[in-house]
């Protein structure tokens, strides 16, 4: 099976110009076929806030409501997406920006109201995996902004982590998938306070052992549990690193 690489990123990275021009020769770096996933939540709170529109969260997750549902379109398909994609162009890296709408690639559904209202948020329910690897094979290089549809003309908000965990699973049908998830660390520690304490290998029983001992706690179990379901789904291995050594075999990995 031919290999593909999955990045995500998270905002930061891709929202100043600095470290958004060492994150794309990063990628054009990756040898084969790659997809690259962003966010742009900052991005999307700074133009909020330029237009009098009020930025609310709860548990680090967005209250989308129409006003802010205008703004993450804006943001994330426009400015952020079409960036990236000059950015790549630019490196001989024929990248095309897609949300979740284009070609009906990922449809979700708007997010129950439980105890919160999170609005016109997506959780995702059906990836058209044989388009995307269709393109994939002609070699374009997709670059997915953080939006889904609900196939009735609206679009959703959608974290970019799930978009990336989602497109990894539905694509791990046509290729060898590695998917990376990148943040400010070189991948997941033993110690917080030290940065070279990385946790090289794991697997589902040393995470369990990690998280009971107080290692492994607060926003990196979410990742890691989506990490591990992406490898029951067929993904071959997950790696949490640096974006800066995404190129390079460290940082963690999950399998």
């Amino acid at each position: 099976m031919e290999k593909l690489t999955l990045v995500k990123v998270g905002g930061k990275i891709v929202e100043e110009a600095d470290t958004l021009k060492q994150l794309l020769e990063d990628f054009a770096q990756i040898e084969g076929h790659k997809v690259l996933v962003h966010g742009g939540g900052r991005s999307a709170t700074k133009v909020a806030a330029q237009l009098g529109i009020e930025s609310r969260m709860v548990d680090g997750r967005r209250i989308t409501d129409a006003e802010m549902l205008k703004v993450v379109a804006m943001v994330y398909g426009g400015l952020v997406n079409k960036s990236i994609v000059a950015g790549l162009q630019a490196l001989d890296v024929n990248a095309l920006g897609l949300t979740g709408a284009d070609m009906n690639l990922m449809r979700s559904e708007k997010r129950p109201v439980k105890e919160v209202d999170y609005g016109f948020v997506g959780d995702v329910k059906e990836v058209n995996a044989g388009l995307l690897a269709d393109l994939i094979r002609r070699g374009v290089v997709p670059v997915l902004a953080p939006l889904t549809h609900d196939r009735k003309g609206h679009l959703l908000n959608t974290n970019a982590d799930t978009i990336a965990g989602e497109a990894a699973k539905a694509l791990a049908a046509h290729f060898d998938v590695t998917l990376m998830f990148c943040f400010e660390k070189k991948g997941v520690l033993r110690d917080e306070k030290d940065d070279e304490s990385v946790i090289p290998t794991l697997d589902r029983g040393m995470f369990q052992q990690y998280v009971e001992e107080g290692i492994i706690q607060g926003g990196m179990i979410p990742k890691l549990e989506n990490a591990f379901q992406a490898i029951d789904a067929g993904v071959k291995e997950v790696v949490i690193t640096r974006a800066s050594d995404i190129h390079k075999h460290t940082g963690t990995r999950v399998f």
